[in-house]
């Protein structure tokens, strides 16, 4: 029997045909779920047209290769290998496909939109991944794997139909071969590409939502996943999500909003270098950072959120005080990458992972380390992850202690010793530093407050909620609210402590969040949930509660003007000991960068023109306004600066 044209393209037809049925059908379910977040059935219409838009081009993506393959070997003496490789390549590709759509409600209730980049980030860490799993998220992890084993059969079956009925003993002539091939590659490279545009189809071409968890049920987690993963290559150059900018411009515009004089600003190979007058002129201090672990404002008292801090309400009282202080990112890198460097924030991976930044790049570490500080990293958890101690021990950090070095733990989590056990070790550390006689700089680096939120045994008392609050909040976020009040009750131990030691006296201490717990919400970029907690001990000034808006890259200028260094850096923070300084801030969430000038709010997508909001900080809300071509320029330079510092190596200590 003659084999027609219809046969050898009728695997990749049912295989597409049926991928794009069971995505439409998942997409739809996770709608339904969150169905309160959409606006009329006009978007529901917009996610399925959308959505089936990714899924064709997510199977032509999966089929270019065997397809243009299969008209060829399924006609030689090679068929039933063939079939075998075939139907195998369609079972794994459905249980992929099966195994991220199962995970995506895990994901979309820890972050708020599918599984991205961080699905497979931490992938290099699975020591530390595995036991916050098996520890935090077992039964998900257990439900997942039993979903995804039941329909292994079907599957099974299901890719035997699919690939059925090809082997054909009296062959196919060359011309039909030929033309399913001419085909195949028509309609498969259509379908990938989703477009006849210049471009080939990218998320941004379906995006219609300004909730950034509509956006993403767009698309579907496989697809998302993928494109993330491809998006590593690129992700030093912002100019391809964002749009263009002439090099110069770029530098004029950052040079202008870091409110230096211009004459500060004296190399032309490392634009951003200028020189910084401390405001303090005596003996230089000694600094300790504390970067306290996912601490948003939403869980301070003092801040406008819920009473589980009382020891950093006391410090707010004592110290120097941020009101309204955000970070740049969600990530714990990123809060690095801002707190020791003051870097801008990027939709590049921090600078703490990145290739280029491993060696010569700015840190305080490394400018404190010229000025003979000694400078330490201290952790209750393996150093290693995320990059940490590679970053560090190239950027001016002489001395890490972390988990093997803990003295005599007495509480041992995922994340390794608690904070009672790391403050226990830091003030052993400080002591040692201080009796050595010279300056130093400590960065201390808690991990308590990190899901599965693991904490000692009756240390804490939960707080009590009436009926009506416990509503509000599920098993796990009082998990976390137990947790955030444990790391606050170490962090009160460890101050009064320190209070009471000979480092004290000479020692600034700054105590910040890295960044909120959660960042999610209807908004493109949640403000809210970049709004953290920062205060400065020991500042010499008088106790003050900040109302200036502050970014994360405001702080490493302002302490190195409190400690009395003067330096040559490439910081673009503002010193805010000047107090006409700040006003502003700088936030990255996922793709999407918001540049903040008194609360109003210049939000950048990828491959879309600027929008313009006004911040209500009062009641969270952002209302859309006209576009200021002005804030939306000074964004769009902000956003860029850090892949072009990036890439030209213009943030190297080496400028100075």
């Amino acid at each position: 029997m003659h084999t027609t044209i219809y046969s050898l393209i009728r695997p990749f037809l049912l295989f597409t045909i049926s991928i794009i049925v069971f995505l439409t059908l998942t997409r739809t379910g996770l709608a339904l779920w969150q169905v309160d977040r959409f606006e009329g059935v006009g978007n529901f219409a917009n996610l399925i047209g959308g959505g089936f838009r990714i899924d064709l081009s997510s199977a032509g993506y999966i089929c270019a290769v065997p397809a243009l393959l299969h008209p060829w070997i399924s006609r030689t003496r090679f068929h039933f290998q063939w079939s075998y490789l075939l139907k195998t390549w369609f079972f794994v590709c459905f249980i992929a496909i099966l195994f991220f759509e199962l995970a995506t409600p895990a994901f979309i209730n820890e972050y708020g939109f599918r599984p991205n980049r961080l699905f497979i980030e931490y992938l290099a860490y699975p020591d530390e991944v595995t036991k916050m799993l098996l520890n935090g998220h077992l039964v998900t992890l257990l439900l997942v794997f039993a979903l995804l084993l039941l329909p292994v059969r079907k599957l099974c079956q299901l890719s035997d139909c699919i690939v059925s009925n090809e082997v054909d003993k009296d062959g196919t002539s060359v011309a039909n071969r030929l033309v399913a091939c001419l085909l195949l590659i028509v309609v498969i490279s259509l379908s990938a590409r989703g477009t006849l545009g210049h471009r080939p189809i990218n998320p941004a071409l379906v995006y219609f939502s300004t909730d950034p968890l509509v956006n993403s049920l767009t698309l579907n987690s496989t697809y998302s996943v993928a494109y993330a993963l491809n998006q590593f290559g690129d992700e030093k150059n912002a100019s391809k999500l964002y749009g263009k900018m002439e090099d110069d411009r770029v530098i004029e515009l950052v040079r202008q909003e870091s409110k230096q004089p211009l004459d500060n600003f004296r190399n032309n190979n490392y634009p951003s270098f200028s020189k910084r007058s401390p405001s303090y002129k005596g003996q230089p201090k000694n600094l300790v950072i504390i970067l306290e672990e996912s601490l948003g404002a939403q869980y301070v008292l003092s801040l406008g959120g819920i009473p589980l801090t009382p020891e950093i309400d006391k410090l707010n009282q004592e110290g120097w005080a941020f009101k309204r202080l955000y970070a740049t990112g969600t990530r714990s890198v990123r809060g690095i990458e801002a707190v020791i460097t003051g870097f801008t924030p990027t939709p590049s991976r921090a600078v703490v992972k990145l290739d280029k930044s491993q060696k010569d790049f700015f840190t305080i570490a490394s400018l404190l380390k010229e000025n003979g500080y000694q400078t330490q990293f201290i952790y209750g958890g393996e150093s290693h992850f995320d990059n940490m101690k590679s970053f560090f021990l190239g950027n001016g950090f002489t001395d890490i202690v972390d988990f093997n070095d803990i003295e005599n733990p007495q509480f041992l989590a995922s994340w390794g010793a608690s904070d009672g056990d790391l403050f226990n070790q830091a003030d052993i550390e400080l002591t040692k530093l201080h009796n050595e006689g010279k300056p130093f700089f400590s960065f201390i680096f808690t991990s308590s407050n990190h899901d599965p939120f693991e904490i000692p045994d009756g240390v804490v008392t939960p707080i009590q909620y009436s009926d009506k609050q416990l509503t509000q909040y599920d098993d796990k976020e009082l998990l976390r609210h137990k947790a955030i009040q444990y790391a606050d009750y170490a962090l009160g131990q460890f101050i009064a402590k320190a209070k009471k030691r000979a480092y004290w006296e000479n020692t600034i201490f700054l105590v910040v969040a890295d960044h909120d717990a959660r960042a999610m919400g209807k908004d493109l970029v949640p403000i809210n949930n970049f709004h953290i907690p920062g205060v400065i001990l020991n500042s010499g000034l008088e106790p003050i509660l900040d109302k200036r808006i502050v970014s994360q890259i405001d702080l490493a200028p302002t302490l190195l003007s409190l400690m009395g260094i003067e330096n040559f850096s490439p910081m673009l923070g503002q010193d805010l000991t000047d107090l006409t300084a700040s006003g502003r801030a700088m936030m990255q969430y996922a793709e999407n960068f918001a540049y903040m000038v008194n609360d109003e709010v210049t939000i950048l997508q990828p491959s879309k023109a600027p929008l313009n909001f006004q911040y209500n900080y009062q009641f969270n809300t952002l209302s859309p306004i006209d576009v200021n071509r002005d804030t939306s320029e000074i964004a769009l330079a902000h956003v860029l600066w850090g892949s072009l510092a990036y890439k030209n190596h213009w943030y190297s200590q080496q400028g100075k």
